[in-house]
């Protein structure tokens, strides 16, 4: 699990048995993941509330990429230096107890907290683009054509510096609050969840000889 590193108190994951600080364990989590939830401060001084949005992303290294339209609230607010916190959570199984009290579920969840910067430099800005697609779709920027400008200039683009990162991880069956509990003619074990991408549809406008492409098939081995 890894030893608990030197963090600020608010990246220190709760139930430390639980906690997981391996930075290759945490990039595990996050590369396997299809959507961060992103946590952030919006609105002026006197009606400023927390806001928390489900975005795609891509790890580069130590920064995470997330994009939205440029007019959204959180790619136009966000200030230079801005905190944000993302996190990535995988659900593998619901957990049956023989008590209700006892139930929980198998998770992987990787929590991420960092500074948000624009990015402003057009390179950077279609490399983050491509992070992003090649993360949900391996091999897609090789199929697809090229971005327009007019495309580019409402996309905006934010890095997040991975500045401090905790994961938290279950992966056991139920635990029972009494030993006599096992005793109770009452079923308990694991229900697995399963995440997978189903067969691709298309939406019946193909130029025709269209293929399946292979990222496609990189895609559902990606997240099977």
């Amino acid at each position: 699990m890894g030893e608990k590193p030197s963090l600020p108190p608010y990246a220190i994951a709760r139930q430390g048995k639980r906690a997981v600080y391996d930075r290759e364990a945490i990039h595990g989590i996050l590369d396997v993941g299809l959507v961060a939830h992103v946590g952030f401060l919006a609105g002026e001084e006197g009606s400023i509330r927390p806001m928390v949005m489900p975005m795609a992303y891509a790890r580069d290294g130590e920064t995470l990429y997330i994009h939205g339209a440029a007019s959204t609230r959180m790619i136009r607010n966000i200030d230079e230096g801005a905190p944000l916190c993302l996190t990535v959570t995988h659900v593998d199984g619901i957990v049956a107890a023989r008590s209700s009290f006892n139930h929980s579920m198998n998770y992987r969840c990787a929590v991420v907290h960092g500074i948000a910067r624009a990015v402003t430099d057009p390179d950077e800005q279609k490399r983050a683009l491509a992070l992003i697609t090649e993360h949900l779709l391996p091999g897609r920027m090789e199929e697809v054509r090229d971005h327009l400008p007019r495309e580019l200039a409402a996309t905006g683009v934010l890095a997040v510096s991975i500045d401090a990162a905790s994961a938290k991880i279950r992966n056991a069956p139920p635990a029972e609050a009494r030993p006599e509990d096992y005793e109770l003619q009452v079923w308990g074990g694991v229900v697995p969840v399963v995440t997978g991408l189903g067969q691709p549809l298309d939406d019946g406008r193909l130029a025709p000889g269209t293929k399946l492409p292979l990222s496609l098939a990189a895609a559902r081995q990606k997240f099977s």
